[in-house]
């Protein structure tokens, strides 16, 4: 899995410099909106929404728009019609993707995510093509100088998380993807600092790719991400590292 972790990585530390901060408001804020319309406003009663406001708030959403987000999702301020989705596709080489979509109009964007990934040497599968071979999970990002990997071993696994693993500059802490957050405030009680705590859809057997196929898949991801109606996009490309690391470098 190292790299799709490194991957991940990257886009994390190039999302605060690459993102149209409009583009990324409007993603963050309708997390929030789909996560109070299945779960209500009250974040103490749901999970979805705590975890949705605390990305909001890493994205420096201001308060007044995730209040509105809020409201508009249990219908204070008019009818919700964004819908959560979750689409299955194959990108270059034959590699998997699962594609999560927010839309307010899926018979719009369901043709434009078929365009858009036919363009770039991909194809729309039909649903449980791909999710077969992915696990829904947390992972917390902990850089390997903040803490010794026997520390945050103790630690992680103590507070319920069920592995550790080595992804070059930093540890990947994996928890269920219900206890994510419960995870990352033990954490943060032992003073252990977490980069970064997402949900993913973690593959569980690789494509391996060369220079050329990981150039091409990237480009494909991140053509898929600056999309609207696309939150993340998830692979079981295990990337080539030399082209992760310029990639890096130019972020």
């Amino acid at each position: 899995m190292a790299g799709h972790s490194h991957w991940k990585s990257i886009k994390h530390k190039k999302g605060a410099t690459d993102a149209k901060r409009g583009k990324l408001f409007s993603k963050l804020a309708k997390h929030i909106i789909s996560a109070a319309r299945q779960g209500g406003g009250d974040p103490d009663k749901n999970l979805k929404l705590l975890y949705a406001i605390e990305k909001a708030k890493e994205g420096l959403l201001p308060k007044d728009t995730i209040e509105r987000a809020i409201q508009r999702g249990t219908g204070e301020l008019g009818e919700n019609t964004i819908e959560e989705l979750l689409y299955e596709g194959y990108g270059p080489g034959g590699v998997a993707l699962l594609i999560e979509i927010m839309t307010d109009n899926k018979m719009r964007t369901a043709p434009e995510m078929r365009k858009l990934l036919e363009g770039k040497g991909g194809s729309l599968g039909a649903a449980g093509c791909v999710a077969w071979n992915f696990d829904k999970r947390g992972v917390l990002t902990v850089p390997k100088t903040a803490v010794p990997e026997e520390v945050l071993m103790e630690k992680s696994l103590e507070a319920g998380a069920e592995d550790l693993k080595d992804v070059g500059e930093a540890w990947q802490v994996i928890t269920p993807h219900t206890t994510l957050l419960q995870i990352k405030a033990a954490l943060a009680k032992a003073r252990i600092p977490v980069e970064s705590a997402e949900i993913l859809f973690l593959p569980k057997t690789l494509v391996t790719a060369d220079a050329e196929l990981t150039a091409k898949v990237m480009t494909l991801i991140e053509a898929l991400e600056d999309y609207d109606d696309v939150q993340a996009v998830h692979t079981n490309c295990d990337f080539d590292e030399a082209t992760l690391v310029a990639a890096q470098a130019g972020a």
